[in-house]
Order: structure tokens, then C-alpha cells, then sequence
């Protein structure tokens, strides 16, 4: 076997043992609670390119944040912190993140012309080590700050303009929220029904992540009833979904479906690639949601 075949896979099972490891312990990885005074509750991005991460790297770059207690949520390679005029500190310990694409290798594409048919891609997953800028120093003052914290009115109009502008049918009522793939629209139980005004919106953002998988959409699997595989996999991107948008919005994504913990545990373990997958759809879902209220994920 390759050497890159098995470096992989390590990638695949290391960060999926470690979300396990989490959802074991009760914890949801793509909700936990910051201390705002240490930190802002923000997307992680590369504060050499303003490049905000995506999918699976947003989990684990977010754990980090978490459990080393770092005031940042920016991030450099080595040679990007080098570049800017600074070091990483010596003895600093990097974060592993990856890249994830396809490609055609040139003797596929060749044989696909030969053949009249379309070329097969092969995927590929890069490792990448990142430190926090609060593990680097003398890099310019530009690279020091993190954005400033959004002002919860503004984070609060941001997502309602958000749902207007979305066009979704966005039905306020009853005693429970859902989306309903088979009719198209959203239901949201009236504001009044949350102890926490903001949980309001966290909810609703969970069932517009529903929304992006329609058909006429992102055209997600959203077939499966409930208890199903297919249901916990439409779930994990929807929880995703709405903690990434939640984020990039300037609000904490808090809400939990800690009923769905078994069923996700069943998927991970069956499959490790799973969470790799979820992350990025829920990356898609996001950009697609933000899109409505001109914000860049």
C-alpha cells in the first residue's frame, strides 16, 4: 500500500476518534461554550490570507481554541508567520488541519479521451500544521488583532435579515420546530416559547440548514425517517450547519440535540470518512445561507 494511501487513512480515523472521544463524553465538538472574555465566539480563519476555514477543519481548529485556552481564533503556517517577519515560539506545539480535493491524473485523463468517456478523479487529503498567533511573535500589528466582537442587536438583525432574504416559506407557530422536505417549508414556534430570546434564532437557523438540502437546493439525501442512518446523517449536517452559521453571524452556537448522540456515534463508528463529509456539507450549507445576508463565511 502507498504511503499516502496510509497517511490517509491515519488522518480519517485520528479525527474521527477524536470527535467519538467527544460525543462519548456527552460533548458536542461543534458546540461549546467560549468565555467571551478570552475569546470571541467567531470562524477560525488564516490571519495571513483572511482565508476563514472550512469544514472538518473548523472542528478541530475550534477544539483547539478550546482546550489550550487560546484568545484567538487565527491561525498561520510556519512559513506564513516566517514570511510576515515573525517565528513561532519555540517549543510551541502545532494544530494538524488538512486539505481535502480531487484531481485527474494525466494517464486517467488520456485513457478517458481514448475511451470517449468522462475521466475518473482520484481524492486526496493534505496535512497542514497551523499554530495560533497567540504561539507566534513578532509579526506585525496587523496580524495581532482578531476581528472585533459583533454587537448581539446587530448579530440578531444579521439573521433576521438573513431569513427574509432567504425566501424561505417560514411558518411561526406551534409547539415544535421541523422542515418539511416533502412540502418545503420551515416552522419555527413563536419567540415567546424561549426562555432565551436568541435561542429563537439558533433553532431557526437549524431548520434552514434543513432547508439547503432540498432538492431544487444542495440536493442532500433527506429521505430517511427518523431513527434511520440517513436521518442522523441530515441531522449532523444541519447541527453543523447551524453552528457554523450561528458563528459567522456573531452568535454562540449553543443549541443541542444531544438525542441524536447514539445515532451519530453509530455513524462515525461505522464510517470514517462520515464527519469528514458532514463537516463539508454543512460548510456548503452555510455559505449558502450566508450568501442571503451578503455575509462571507
Amino acid at each position: 500500500m502507498r504511503a499516502e494511501k496510509i497517511e490517509r487513512r491515519s488522518l480519517y480515523a485520528e479525527v474521527t476518534g477524536r470527535i467519538i472521544a467527544e460525543l462519548e463524553e456527552g460533548r458536542l465538538p461543534w458546540v461549546r461554550p467560549w468565555d467571551s472574555a478570552a475569546c470571541e465566539c467567531t470562524m477560525p480563519q488564516n490571519a495571513g490570507t483572511g482565508r476563514k476555514y472550512s469544514g472538518i477543519n473548523v472542528l478541530i481548529l475550534w477544539a483547539e481554541v478550546v482546550h489550550r485556552g487560546f484568545a484567538s481564533q487565527r491561525w498561520l503556517t510556519y512559513r506564513q508567520a516566517a514570511a510576515a517577519g515573525g517565528n513561532v515560539r519555540r517549543g510551541e506545539k502545532g494544530t494538524i488541519i488538512c486539505y481535502a480535493d480531487r484531481f485527474t491524473p494525466k494517464s486517467e485523463a488520456e485513457a478517458s479521451r481514448g475511451e470517449d468517456r468522462e475521466a475518473r478523479q482520484v481524492a486526496f487529503l493534505k496535512r497542514f500544521t497551523v499554530f495560533n498567533l497567540e504561539q507566534c511573535e513578532g509579526l506585525p500589528d496587523d496580524f495581532t488583532p482578531d476581528a472585533a466582537a459583533v454587537d448581539p442587536v446587530l448579530a440578531v438583525a444579521e439573521a433576521d435579515a438573513l431569513i427574509a432574504a432567504s425566501g424561505a416559506r417560514f411558518q411561526i407557530g406551534g409547539g415544535e420546530a421541523f422542515y418539511s422536505a416533502r412540502h418545503d417549508f420551515v416552522q419555527v414556534p413563536p419567540q415567546a416559547a424561549f426562555p432565551e430570546p436568541i435561542n429563537w434564532y439558533r433553532t431557526a437557523l437549524h431548520e434552514l440548514g434543513h432547508w439547503t438540502g432540498h432538492g431544487t437546493r444542495l440536493d442532500r439525501d433527506q429521505k430517511g425517517g427518523f431513527g434511520s442512518e440517513a436521518y442522523a446523517k441530515e441531522e449532523l449536517v444541519a447541527e453543523m450547519a447551524a453552528a457554523f452559521t450561528c458563528a459567522s453571524l456573531g452568535i454562540a452556537p449553543t443549541v443541542r440535540h444531544s438525542d441524536y448522540i447514539a445515532s451519530w456515534l453509530s455513524v462515525l463508528r461505522g464510517d470514517e470518512k462520515a464527519i469528514f463529509r458532514a463537516a463539508s456539507q454543512a460548510s456548503k450549507a452555510t455559505d449558502f445561507l450566508l450568501a442571503f445576508a451578503g455575509v462571507e463565511q
